[in-house]
């Protein structure tokens, strides 16, 4: 943390991270405001994050740090971070590049529920296959 300004490290030390030590954040297209994800952090990959400008996670299904796009080639870079008022969620502004969701779309929230039904709302802009190798 030594070359991050000192407020940052306060404000890190300040947030309320669960027992498992991650925080919830959400991608944000920056430009646009349109809702990519949803995605979990922990203090090493906010770090990471400021210091090197691609956004960082913590996988909870594979327990490591997930820097995203190093699989798939759609890579977020942080414009912004924000911290909400009780200090328990995070609000990334992002430049994403291509798709954000590993289903191929551009956007995880993309089933919508509008006068009682269930609506895909967003085209698969990329094959998952292709992207992740499977």
């Amino acid at each position: 943390m030594d070359d991050l300004d000192p407020a940052i490290g306060t404000i890190l030390d300040g947030l309320k991270l669960d027992a498992a030590g991650l925080i919830p954040a959400i991608a944000q297209q920056h430009d646009t405001g349109e809702v990519l994800m949803l995605a979990f952090m922990n203090r090493a990959s906010i770090e990471e994050t400021l210091r090197s400008g691609r956004v960082v996670y913590w996988s909870r299904s594979r327990r490591s740090l997930w820097r995203k796009g190093d699989t798939s080639g759609q890579e977020q870079h942080l414009v912004e971070m924000r911290v909400d008022c009780d200090a328990d969620a995070l609000l990334l502004l992002v430049d994403q590049k291509g798709v954000a969701c590993h289903t191929g779309r551009r956007s995880c929230f993309f089933t919508a529920i509008r006068d009682g039904k269930a609506r895909i709302v967003a085209e698969i802009l990329a094959d998952p296959g292709k992207l992740y190798g499977f």
